[in-house]
């Protein structure tokens, strides 16, 4: 019963939803990325370096081995170079993404914590009313 006890508070706290909507955007990320390398980047470069798909790419170990009635004795054995190329820039494209965002996000938290930035401009309304103030001031002051 203490193990469900604390995976309610767990759950409660808010961590675990956290991390599920991490992985859910994660997951999706992931997918915008691979269409990104597959279906843009890739094309692109192939087109540059001489229509080359990249999936195709593969240097081969060993033939496939058919025997006299056509049935595969031995397996093609190859290295598929090409797919690696294309994942290690998926991965290359999501660490320079996720790089950024934490830079960004890192940014705003310095700004957040400064209390001397002055970047932060007062609103108009109280603009407006200090300076309906100080004409009072002013006015209250000819008076007398």
């Amino acid at each position: 019963m203490k193990i469900l006890k604390e995976f309610k508070e767990f759950a409660i706290k808010g961590n675990m939803f956290d991390m599920a909507i991490g992985i859910i955007i994660g997951v999706a990320f992931n997918k915008i990325v691979s269409s990104l390398v597959n279906d843009v980047l890739l094309p692109t470069f192939s087109m540059v370096i001489g229509k080359v798909n990249f999936q195709t790419l593969s240097i081969v170990l060993q033939e496939k081995q058919l025997d006299t009635n056509g049935e595969i004795i031995q397996e093609l054995v190859e290295l598929k170079y090409g797919n690696f190329i294309q994942v290690t820039l998926d991965f290359f494209i999501i660490a320079l993404v996720i790089f950024a965002v934490v830079k960004v996000i890192n940014n705003i938290r310095r700004k957040g914590e400064d209390v001397q930035d002055e970047t932060v401009s007062t609103p108009k309304d109280i603009e407006l009313l200090t300076e309906i103030r100080d004409l009072l001031k002013q006015r209250n002051e000819s008076k007398e």
